[in-house]
């Protein structure tokens, strides 16, 4: 018997950024790449959340700055939606006041414009194998701003006072998930989930949520999450 061989799905994605000639160069290097589908591009708030609802993409390569306002509102938005992609923010702005807008709306990448094509791709790659992708430098910023004056502990040293709990959701947490998403996965009530956070974030000297994730990324990207192995 014969068998039929399928080609690989391939992700689609939606440019949104202002420039058209922006779009038109990343859609050249996607379209490259035999498993990337470019399904449609958008320069505006308006015309993104109507390119998501029309071709349902599996991720959003996003710009901040747009003809009728922030891409963040783009992200907030389609939370609404009943398709919601991934967020890849691609974006010039390399400021922790943006990326931790950018975390709360629930964006699973900050990428810069200085990124090379290569790291660009593996990014998106990446955020479709369902990890968080934030540029190290931006990173840096809202970690340098969120642990000053908070003592001489190191990361790894304050990770150690989460109880297993604390740590599963503060992991969970830096996939982008609501409390409410926390709550179905681990089991727990909405309450029993935000007096998680409030506890871990208190022992970690944190105070936003965006913080907690960009501690956790920082502490994973260092290879240290096997602290509480025997």
């Amino acid at each position: 018997m014969k068998t039929t061989k399928t080609s690989d799905p391939k992700f689609r994605i939606i440019l949104v950024d202002d420039h058209e000639m922006v779009r038109l160069g990343l859609r050249t290097l996607l379209e490259s790449c035999p498993d990337l589908e470019v399904a449609g591009e958008a320069d505006s708030i308006e015309s993104a959340l109507a390119a998501i609802k029309l071709h349902k993409p599996d991720l959003v390569l996003l710009d901040l700055r747009l003809k009728d306002g922030s891409g963040i509102q783009v992200c907030r938005q389609a939370r609404a939606l009943p398709h919601v992609p991934k967020f890849l923010v691609l974006t010039s702005f390399a400021s922790d006041a943006h990326l931790i807008d950018a975390v709360e709306a629930g964006a699973e990448g900050y990428v810069l414009k200085d990124v090379d094509g290569f790291h660009l791709i593996d990014s998106i790659r990446r955020v479709m194998a369902g990890e968080n992708i934030f540029d190290p430098a931006s990173t840096l910023l809202i970690l340098r701003k969120a642990t000053t004056n908070r003592g001489a502990s190191s990361p790894a040293q304050r990770l150690r006072q989460l109880s297993k709990q604390e740590l599963r959701v503060l992991e969970i947490l830096a996939q982008g998930k609501t409390n409410k998403e926390i709550a179905d996965v681990l089991g727990l009530s909405c309450k029993t989930v935000k007096n998680y956070l409030f506890n871990l974030m208190g022992k970690l000297g944190l105070s936003r949520r965006a913080e907690a994730v960009a501690f956790y990324l920082s502490i994973r990207s260092e290879e240290r999450m096997d602290i509480y192995a025997p």
